[in-house]
């Protein structure tokens, strides 16, 4: 059975997608017309680069840390509801840990590609 909560998240989460979805339908002529505006302005490709590298690394340290806390946070609360289940749920957590830090250094990685071409 469906809680009211479930639902409520489930209906939140595609009310987000669509919005996600549908604004980058609209995103394109808004694109090219800051880049038309620009380039007569003499701004270069170059400062579009540098804030398109600014905003990986934001994202990807906010993210990661957001979901490290998420995860030590959720092993800290199961250990504390039960002791023994320590040694079940070391490893899960580790590769938790490991996986998120690994997409953050693969963002990491891209803002630098970013950055080398200006």
């Amino acid at each position: 059975m469906i809680t009211k909560g479930e639902r409520r998240m489930k209906k939140n989460i595609v009310t987000i997608a669509t919005v996600l979805a549908g604004s980058t339908a609209f995103a394109e002529d808004g694109v090219q017309q800051v880049v038309a505006g620009a380039a007569s302005a003499g701004i270069s490709n170059a400062a579009f680069y540098a804030i398109a590298a600014a905003l990986v690394l934001c994202l990807a340290a906010f993210a990661g840390a957001l979901a490290q806390g998420r995860i030590a946070a959720a092993a800290m609360e199961g250990i504390s509801r039960n002791p023994q289940a320590q040694k079940n749920m070391f490893v899960p957590m580790i590769l938790g840990l490991v996986f998120v830090e690994t997409l953050v250094l693969f963002s990491f990685v891209i803002a630098n590609t970013i950055a080398g071409k200006f």
